[in-house]
């Protein structure tokens, strides 16, 4: 498999998982509908470890273009490779999403509430206040992206780093998300929102694209200091 298709094949399924929790939290008649904020940190934290098991040792694991591109800004990872990363991000968010529609396929129907199917795809903010999302997303990103350098750096057990990813990102998501939902990842918001916006979902309202600029330069903008910033005081 190429690094493309483990990028490609990563990101679908972070957003299998993770969007899949936020359905089925959020859906009518979902068994695990009103099952709350902590069972969907739980999940999206699961989904990150899941897919860092499986495209870890072919990609690296990147699943984020924030990721790469802070990597590459920090001198350690190739520029040539980041257009074909972040294209295969891209792709696979949008499949992810897709499958996830496919997955809930009649509680679309069965479900009126409009901000509850946008919220099953993408981001959006508690409180809207541009200047106030943008900082959460990018302190949650710049935090993220130092913490999982940190963990990286570290030797552990065959097999446990990711679960130790994955964790850190329970937190992040228990600490930081309730302001926005803690995208923290271009391409996790914007694949499925384009999926939000051109799947049939019955009733379904806005994409809100007016927001969707947010979750993809707070997280740029974020993961390129919290990279930078990790190699500037610990080191490669």
């Amino acid at each position: 498999m190429t690094p493309f298709m483990g990028e490609l094949l990563g990101t679908m399924l972070l957003i299998l998982f993770g969007d899949g929790v936020c359905a089925g939290v959020s859906l009518n008649k979902s068994k695990a509908q009103n099952s709350g904020w902590i069972v969907i940190a739980m999940g999206w934290g699961l989904a990150l470890a899941i897919a860092i098991f499986v495209v870890g040792r072919i990609s690296g694991a990147h699943l984020n273009p924030a990721f790469t591109i802070g990597l590459a800004m920090a001198g350690q990872f190739p520029w040539e490779k980041v257009p074909s990363y972040i294209a295969a991000q891209f792709i696979g968010a949008f499949l992810g999403a897709c499958l996830v529609w496919l997955q809930y396929l009649p509680h679309w129907k069965a479900t009126e509430d409009t901000g509850a199917k946008l919220g099953t795809f993408a981001t959006g903010p508690a409180i809207r206040s541009p200047f106030a999302n943008l900082i959460s997303e990018v302190l949650a990103t710049f935090i993220l992206f130092v913490c999982i350098l940190a963990i990286g750096a570290n030797k552990f057990t065959d097999g446990l780093n990711p679960f130790v990813v994955g964790f850190l990102l329970v937190g992040v998501g228990l600490s930081f998300g309730g302001t926005t939902g803690y995208a923290m990842n271009p391409a996790r918001d914007l694949g499925p929102r384009i999926a939000h916006a051109v799947l049939p979902l019955g009733k379904k309202g806005s994409s809100d694209w007016g927001y969707a600029w947010i979750p993809i330069v707070g997280p740029l903008v974020g993961g390129s200091l919290g990279t930078l910033f990790y190699y500037a005081v610990f080191g490669s």
